[in-house]
């Protein structure tokens, strides 16, 4: 097992190029938030944008996008319920993230079918949240993408039939294999894994125990999964960074928030870019 590292994370976020535009740093579809769970998906959406994401298109229930437009106007919007809108647009992602407040009734289900329909190989489809109570519920079968599960442990055990007691790293790896995927399992310390590599996070504190915590996780998944070419290092950098900047600000603070922590992606990410060799 290694423990994710400040090397990592220096030598994966890298100083933009000088000639960079917006398309450099990776387009990015988000879908979640139905009418009761709003706050999830702009949560997701605003640390995805905040993260670097160069593009970001957020599907929801027409009843948050008033709200979306307020909070981040620099993400585009389109109502999820629009099917057709999500089949002629999901190609155009070079990462989807889906499950941040997306809910688990039927027309949940219908639109994370749509997305597993249409969703194509090369693309890397981050699945989080309810959308995985969705595969564990109706036993889905799983589109042939770059897949990355951003599960609990109650999410891990619905999934992979694991029970939390018994999630031991040799059980977590057999079920991981058999997902062929990238699965963070979120837990005090946070371990991610693919293949036979096994990460765990030093980083986190009990002042993260609040909700929309995950949702912001997912979005910065997706930030900086679209943007950097190491998609492995990539995701171990999204968790080391979202625990990281919550152990700082909880050396003043009893409690800290996820949109606190949204606020100060990119100030780690340029306090801990990649230095340049003279």
């Amino acid at each position: 097992m290694t423990e994710i590292s400040t090397d990592i994370v220096n030598n994966t976020i890298i100083k933009r190029p000088n000639n960079s535009h917006k398309g450099t740093f990776g387009r990015v579809g988000i879908i979640g938030g139905t009418n009761n769970f709003g706050g999830a998906i702009i949560m997701a959406s605003k640390s995805c944008v905040y993260s670097g994401a160069g593009l970001t298109t957020t599907f929801t229930d027409q009843v948050n996008l008033s709200s979306l437009h307020t909070h981040i106007p620099e993400a585009m919007f389109v109502g999820f319920n629009d099917l057709d809108s999500i089949k002629s647009m999901i190609n155009g992602f070079d990462v989807v993230l889906i499950g941040p407040g997306l809910g688990t009734d039927e027309n949940s289900l219908t639109i994370l079918k749509t997305v597993f329909n249409n969703i194509q190989p090369t693309q890397k489809l981050i699945i989080d949240g309810s959308a995985i109570t969705l595969i564990a519920n109706h036993n889905l079968i799983l589109p042939d993408a770059k897949l990355i599960f951003t599960p609990h442990q109650m999410e891990w055990q619905r999934l992979s039939g694991i029970k939390i007691d018994d999630q031991t790293d040799e059980n977590n790896q057999k079920a991981v294999k058999q997902l062929n995927a990238t699965v963070v399992v979120k837990s005090h310390h946070t371990k991610v894994y693919y293949n036979d590599d096994i990460w765990t996070n030093p980083g986190g504190t009990p002042a993260q125990a609040t909700g929309g915590m995950g949702d912001t996780l997912a979005g910065m998944v997706a930030g900086f999964v679209a943007q950097f070419s190491d998609t492995t290092n990539a995701v171990l950098s999204a968790v080391y960074a979202h625990s990281a900047i919550a152990d700082k600000l909880a050396e003043n603070q009893y409690v800290v928030l996820p949109t606190q922590i949204i606020e100060h992606i990119p100030e780690f990410m340029k306090a801990n870019e990649k230095k340049t060799e003279s």
